[in-house]
């Protein structure tokens, strides 16, 4: 049984992520399961670099978006429609 927090990241939400996230997040960013992310990161085959903090691992998320190909952040029509970004017309 899938949880919503193994549901794989949406757009929003992979371009809303913190500085840094839990390597559950970053599995979910990329499609995978955790158990799979825990594999790789063993393996030392994970999509992206790791940092253990403690007994967890997290993910930078500038390297999760560099992983994944994404090299800037679109700009959503309701952010512009909100004041939050500017257009080219401004």
């Amino acid at each position: 049984m899938t949880d919503r927090m193994d549901t794989p990241l949406t757009f929003r939400e992979i371009f809303n992520l913190p500085v840094s996230v839990d390597l559950r997040t970053a599995a979910r960013a990329f499609g995978m399961c955790r158990a799979t992310a825990y594999k790789l990161v063993a393996g030392d085959a994970f999509p992206c670099e790791t940092v253990r903090v403690g007994g967890r691992h997290r993910v930078l998320t500038v390297d999760l978006l560099r992983a994944l190909g994404i090299e800037e952040r679109p700009v959503f029509a309701d952010e512009v429609a909100d004041g939050v970004a500017l257009t080219l017309f401004d």
